[in-house]
């Protein structure tokens, strides 16, 4: 199967390790970081959501009209806005994009965060109100008559839209989590299911969780899996290590100085940062590449555990994923620009050859030999 490779489409320049040089959105760096994603190689970049944060959904259509390829996941967390409104701009975009639009729905991990915005709705029901409201986007992005809707958290009568996305017969969602609430949710409705990197062996059981809740959900088939790591590469085995004990102690003195902004307040609250915590503690290092000091420096932000090595190491490193059933691969470092053009000038194009490798050797297996006449 293809593999595909998401960035991140960052609207300023600052990260864990550099504060930004300018202001929270700027319009010249959005624009140059989304054309080094497109012209080394990338799929499709993430605009994120922070409550904050300026708001994604015009930041993606900025450039969707300004490049040509580049795919687009955009992030929306349903308590911002009703779901006959997010419908329509979802579909808009697509229409903006020309079919370029994945959206990514958030549930949200942080009371702390959620209330920052108005929400106050416990995290089991906020997996309620997500799975509704995606149901309600998919049935406004597909249907051509009115209809009412009476729910538990949302009740309309007599809607119909009349924009409809360019992807038929809908775009893909999705989700992420790792609890069971988000398993059945994001089993039932998602088309992507997203994780964070963890160590293979529990990136398998988590696959395995994804895939029964689909099948409990009645679903014949089951989301794609993306997983998410931050590489830090370099020529040499030993240069990749230093920068990676340099990238932890920028991470450290920058959140020293109290100038990056707190999401939180104490202990994660969310099961994918608790898990990142408690394998950051087990140990360092896991696997061929996979290296957990970056997640417990940051407490378990995010996606937040490295992959370190040579282009080469990483990889082998991803396709070590991929063989687990990953054909998603979200990717992010440090320094967002110049990482960027790195891991697809060096990353990605071994990766891809080795899957058209493996896809060709399985097709041949698999394609009946010619019977001599």
């Amino acid at each position: 199967m293809p593999v595909e490779f998401l960035g991140i489409a960052a609207t300023h320049d600052g990260s864990e390790t550099t504060p930004r040089s300018g202001a929270a959105f700027d319009k010249e760096y959005t624009l140059r970081l989304a054309r080094a994603h497109e012209d080394h190689g990338w799929d499709r970049v993430l605009f994120a959501y922070g409550s904050g944060s300026p708001d994604p959904a015009p930041a993606a259509a900025f450039l969707a009209s300004r490049l040509e390829r580049l795919q687009i996941l955009l992030a929306h967390r349903p308590n911002v806005s009703y779901p006959t409104f997010a419908a329509k701009t979802f579909a808009t975009l697509d229409r903006i994009s020309d079919g370029r639009l994945t959206v990514h729905f958030i549930t949200g991990g942080s009371d702390h965060e959620q209330r920052r915005e108005g929400d106050t709705l416990t995290k089991d029901e906020r997996y309620a109100r997500t799975r509704e409201y995606i149901g309600i986007v998919k049935k406004i992005w597909t249907t051509r008559e009115p209809f009412d809707h009476e729910g538990e958290h949302y009740r309309f009568h007599d809607f119909v839209s009349d924009v409809f996305p360019v992807q038929q017969p809908r775009p893909d969602v999705s989700f992420g989590g790792s609890s069971p609430a988000a398993y059945a949710a994001g089993g039932a409705e998602a088309d992507i299911y997203c994780l964070w990197g963890e160590p293979l062996a529990r990136t398998a059981e988590q696959i395995e969780a994804v895939k029964a809740a689909a099948r409990a959900a009645g679903r014949t088939d089951v989301p794609r899996i993306q997983v998410a790591f931050r590489p830090i590469i370099a020529p040499t085995e030993e240069l990749a290590w230093e920068k990676a004990h340099r990238t932890v102690g920028a991470i450290r003195e920058r959140a020293g100085t109290g100038l990056t902004r707190r999401h939180r307040t104490g202990a994660p609250e969310n099961t994918g940062s608790r898990r990142l915590l408690a394998i950051a503690e087990e140990g360092e290092r896991y696997d061929r590449a996979l290296w957990t000091p970056t997640a417990a420096a940051t407490g378990g932000a995010g996606n937040s555990n490295a992959l370190v090595g040579t282009p080469e190491t990483v990889a082998a490193a991803l396709l070590d994923y991929y063989d687990l059933g990953v054909d998603i691969i979200s990717a992010r470092g440090y320094d967002l620009l110049d990482d960027a053009i790195d891991f697809g000038r060096y990353v990605i194009p071994l990766v891809r050859e080795e899957v058209a490798r493996r896809d060709a050797e399985r097709a041949a297996r698999t394609t009946p030999a010619e019977v001599p006449a």
